[in-house]
């Protein structure tokens, strides 16, 4: 008995301190995101003369609407969303198709391809960008959202084996039953392979919408102008755009309207992993399922 109540209180005390090691670490990642959101409402000033310092009375909007009135945010956001949607639906589309290719079908070179399409995970985005800029330039197509969003949909070779990890685990048997019964082979994807992989497709929605919403090397080599330009690479270039205006190049102004710029940034992002951070749990386990 005594062994017992032992071993039930050495379980317990291994749980709390697991706990309680979660939650040091979950403040140590989370306390310069709230340092930002709640610098974002005091006053300039205060955030250069006492930057730990925390008086709610004297919160108020400034930062924002200053940075409202320099900085043309909302062409930033409008310009991520229409990338965000082109460039999601794209990936959403082809990389399930081709990941169902290789984890269901039989045909010549599948392994030589499917190594292929792995080894370009390897390759540095900067080995890239000059090529890709050149042809950009050939097409006419620098300032366009064509450029935003054509180039890196087709660099599908994550998703893919996203997909082909997850499609893997279907059951063949699932599969021959419906060609049985005269399903087409579009029609198999569509109404029986999809449905079974919306957790894997699901928590791939996720980690693209992060991956696009937060891209900032491409958006910055392809954009010159400003009514081009994605919220990230207008979040990197504040400074100076605020520099250029009526506001001068005062420091702590400047860091104001940073803050705020970036507090409203984070909301879309807090948004969507609030909502589905089940789905993106689970197709992480889905991902997880070897071939």
């Amino acid at each position: 008995m005594t062994a017992t109540y032992e071993s039930r209180g050495s379980r317990i005390r291994s749980v709390l301190g697991s706990q309680a090691f979660m939650v040091v670490l979950t403040l140590l990642f989370l306390s310069p995101v709230v340092w930002a959101v709640v610098s974002s409402f005091k006053p300039a000033i205060d955030i250069i003369r006492d930057p730990l310092g925390f008086d709610p009375t004297t919160f108020n909007l400034d930062n924002f609407s200053a940075m409202f009135g320099d900085v043309p945010l909302g062409t930033g956001f409008l310009n991520t969303a229409i990338v965000l949607v082109l460039k999601g639906s794209m990936i959403l589309f082809l990389a399930p198709l081709a990941g169902y290719a290789f984890a269901k079908y039989d045909f010549p070179l599948k392994n030589v391809l499917f190594g292929t399409v792995l080894v370009t995970l390897t390759l540095p985005i900067v080995v890239l960008i000059i090529p890709l800029l050149l042809e950009m330039k050939e097409f006419n197509w620098i300032n366009t959202f064509q450029a935003l969003v054509l180039p890196d949909s087709f660099n599908l070779a994550f998703a893919i084996f996203w997909m082909r990890q997850v499609i893997s685990s279907v059951p063949d048997e699932l599969l021959d039953a419906a060609r049985v019964d005269g399903a087409g082979e579009f029609g198999i994807f569509w109404r029986i392979v999809l449905p079974v992989i919306r957790p894997g497709l699901a928590g791939l929605a996720v980690l693209t919408v992060m991956n696009i919403y937060n891209d900032f090397v491409w958006p910055v080599v392809v954009t010159t102008s400003d009514s081009m330009q994605t919220l990230q690479v207008m979040l990197s270039t504040l400074a100076q755009n605020i520099a250029g205006n009526t506001i001068g190049t005062d420091y702590a102004t400047i860091t104001g309207e940073l803050l705020a710029a970036s507090s409203i940034a984070l909301i879309p992002l807090l948004v969507i992993f609030i909502v589905l951070q089940k789905h993106f749990i689970n197709g992480i386990l889905a991902g997880s399922v070897k071939g």
